[in-house]
């Protein structure tokens, strides 16, 4: 039986004290659950303590877990507290879990990002259920004076079968708060679990479909004002001066004034990202007489020049140059061929140079991906009240202690005087996790003396920066007289970082590999978007190996599994981040699901796979081209994130990612002139529509006894490749450059 050591775990995130009126409570760090069902078979304890970071059992067996984690779509709401649930053995009906606010004392990693959530907390997680367990095993023990080994449970029960005693949870939870916390404790065989692995719904799936008011714009105080800012126009300028003689006097208008959200010479941290700190700050009664007053406000830019920001990058500082002017597409694929000349080696394998010298077919192509908008649902918006020893915050954040202590260092509130309250996230993938609107409203708020909800419009959100960097990369293969691949070269870079992961896959499969990066600096914001990175080298370099099978002669699943097979067998480098045989593993599942290789009238077909977040996933996109328009007619996709905690949830997640995936991958673009955003709202920000959805997918996933790893972003990088290679097969053009449709010209 599996045993966690719980000497460190116990100091770090184990404590057991009682309640009063009875009950157990079983504190810990790293746990995120849920509200399961809001009819459960009991009802609440006589007496009940909310306390951060706690597991509680009620007098009557009730359990409830507070959920320090942001719930953004992902569903760990329902997904954590299965895992803490299955080892408790509790009954999953009798389980409540609270959102809980910030706490860093008694959390840790509370936040959102990198698909790290489940496999972070998988251990954690699990040891806090199994503690809880054996304490009220013992305390069952001591109450009937017979051994702890001949005591076992069942859902929600202690039982001894020899005696046929048998008491609910919530009769020795008061007992078992004083028992001694275990060393060590047994943890389930994976061939025990009877809650993970089966599909439960998701827990807040009624709330959202009736609407109640679980996000951060729904958030109302007494008192509250709502506010408004106003923005530079373009990416170069900032403020110059503004006159608001025609707005202050309408109707529920309370204040116009410039505010600045942070400081010049404040260091910014990772997630400090903001394109404009100089801003115009609008104050009234209701959302629609502050919007009307913004309209009326006329605001003055000036150009700013080149200067440097102060970083500090987990500990590595350094000094980040902004640049000055307006820029437009031209200038920056210009900067970006320049600078590609310019790249510097990350990773080198044998002799490249030679290989392509000799080499009898040479490939090449380069691929260009374009800034890209999160667009979420939910604009972007916070609650706060600034008051004299103390300031109280609500709203949808990513990274709210980093949030926090950015709040901390721009007013001089001491961090254990600031409450951040989570609501849910009306989505972000990233573009939450940059809250300068946290601190715009709590600037807002301090000014007013009042408690203030900011609100952007859809406008603010897509021209305010934090996009998905433009990336370019150049692909060369070489080929000997055999159609073997015995050379391959990347020269990546972009604005305003590079999307490069030298050490994956086909690195180490290639004897001869050249791994090449350049960045190019720029006053234009960019940020983490679904799958940094790997949304946009997955396509280039998944399309450009169905173009070297091609040019070999070989099936393209085909050739992948070839390469993994020597990546196995006779590895180059010791750094390869991905393991060959799971990665394999994903290619035959979707080869043999997808019936691979038998072809049907009008349809094409492409493939693709890749590993990120610690996950493997392959695709299959089926489609036809009728009438002038692309229809996704089917899209097969296996997966391999090791142990499902519940399955449901798990192909949604998926699911997902391949229809955000499609429409950012045919539509998605944002083009600048002159420093601004040419598109500004959905009328002109082409998004997927329902009719353009695959009309089926079919989600498949490795069967393993792996422990859990990513899934909210690692099926969304492959299928842009999956889907230009079908349409390559359709149309006969390869696609390079995103968006694809209107390179189609149809």
């Amino acid at each position: 039986m599996p045993k966690i050591d719980q000497k460190l775990n116990r100091r770090s995130f184990l404590k057991v004290s009682a309640l009063a009126g009875g009950g157990m409570i079983l504190s810990f760090n790293w746990l995120a659950g849920c509200k399961p069902k809001e009819l459960e078979t009991l009802g609440m304890p006589k007496e009940w303590f909310r306390l951060n970071g706690y597991i509680k059992i009620g007098e009557n067996g009730l359990v409830t877990i507070m959920s320090p984690n942001p719930e953004g779509g992902q569903n760990i709401k329902t997904s954590m507290p299965i895992i803490v649930a299955e080892e408790l053995d509790a009954d999953w009906k009798n389980v409540v879990v609270e959102q809980a606010p910030l706490d860093t004392e008694n959390f840790t990693r509370q936040f959102i990002g990198g698909s790290q959530a489940i496999r972070i907390g998988w251990k954690a997680l699990r040891t806090a259920g199994a503690t809880a367990r054996n304490l009220l095993v013992q305390a069952a023990a001591k109450t009937w004076a017979v051994p702890v080994e001949e005591i076992s449970t069942e859902p929600g029960f202690i039982l001894h079968a020899t005696s046929g005693k048998k008491a609910h949870f919530g009769e020795m939870a008061t007992l078992a708060a004083t028992m001694p916390v275990p060393e060590d404790v047994p943890l389930k065989e994976i061939s025990q679990f009877r809650i993970i692995g089966q599909s439960h719904k998701n827990v807040e799936a009624k709330n959202i479909v009736t609407g109640k008011p679980l996000f951060g714009i729904d958030y109302k105080k007494p008192g509250m004002l709502k506010a408004m800012i106003i923005h530079p126009s373009a990416h170069g300028l900032r403020l110059k001066s503004f006159d608001d003689s025609a707005a202050k006097g309408m109707p529920g208008i309370k204040a116009i004034f410039q505010i600045k959200s942070h400081q010049d010479d404040y260091e910014r941290t990772f997630f400090d990202t903001t394109s404009f700190t100089d801003l115009v700050a609008i104050v009234g009664n209701s959302t629609w007489e502050v919007m009307n007053a913004k309209k009326a406000v006329k605001v003055e830019w000036e150009p700013f020049s080149t200067y440097e920001e102060k970083r500090d990058w987990n500990g590595r500082k350094e000094l980040r140059t902004i640049t000055g002017g307006l820029e437009n597409e031209a200038s920056q694929l210009q900067k970006m061929a320049e600078e590609a000349k310019k790249a510097r080696v990350v990773r080198k394998d044998g002799n490249p140079e030679v290989a392509f010298s000799k080499a009898a077919k040479i490939i090449k192509r380069t691929f260009n991906g374009p800034f890209l908008a999160h667009n979420c649902m939910e604009p972007m918006n916070f609650f706060a009240h600034v008051q004299e020893d103390k300031i109280e915050c609500a709203g949808p954040l990513q990274k709210p202690e980093l949030t926090e202590q950015a709040l901390s260092a721009r007013l001089g509130v001491p961090i254990e005087n600031i409450y951040i309250d989570m609501t849910r996230l009306g989505g972000g993938y990233g573009r939450r996790s940059y809250a300068h609107w946290l601190i715009e409203a709590a600037v807002i708020s301090k000014e007013m003396n009042a408690p203030i909800h900011l609100q952007y419009t859809r406008e603010d959100d897509m021209t305010g920066g934090i996009y998905r960097p433009m990336y370019q990369a150049t692909y060369r293969a070489a080929l000997d007289e055999s159609n073997q691949l015995i050379g391959f070269h990347i020269n990546a870079g972009g604005l305003v970082e590079p999307p490069l992961y030298a050490d994956r896959f086909p690195a180490g499969a290639v004897e001869n590999y050249l791994a090449e990066e350049w960045t190019v600096a720029s006053n234009i914001t960019v940020g983490s978007f679904r799958a940094p990175r790997s949304n946009f080298i997955a396509a280039a370099e998944q399309s450009f190996l169905d173009e070297v099978a091609e040019a070999a002669g070989k099936d393209p699943i085909d050739f992948r599994l070839e390469l993994l097979k020597k990546a196995k067998e006779n590895p180059i480098g010791e750094r390869n981040d991905y393991n060959p045989d799971r990665y394999a593993g994903v290619l035959e599942l979707v080869k043999s699901k997808s019936n691979w290789g038998q072809t049907q009238s009008g349809v094409s077909r492409g493939v693709s796979a890749y590993f990120c977040h610690n996950s493997y996933a392959a695709q299959v996109v089926d489609l036809k081209i009728e009438n002038g328009k692309v229809q996704i007619e089917k899209v097969i996709q296996a997966v391999d994130c090791g142990l499902v905690i519940n399955p449901d949830a798990a192909k949604n997640l998926c699911e997902g990612a391949v229809v955000d995936g499609i429409g950012t991958a045919l539509f998605g673009k944002i083009k600048f002139q002159n420093g601004e955003p040419e598109q500004k709202n959905f009328d002109n920000y082409r998004m997927i529509r329902i009719q353009e959805a695959p009309k089926q997918i079919e989600t498949y996933f490795v069967e393993n006894l792996e422990d859990p790893t990513g899934l909210g972003e690692p099926t969304y990088p492959p299928i842009f490749a999956a889907l230009a290679n079908a349409l390559y097969q359709a149309t006969g053009k390869r696609l390079s450059e995103q968006p694809f449709f209107p390179q189609l010209n149809i």
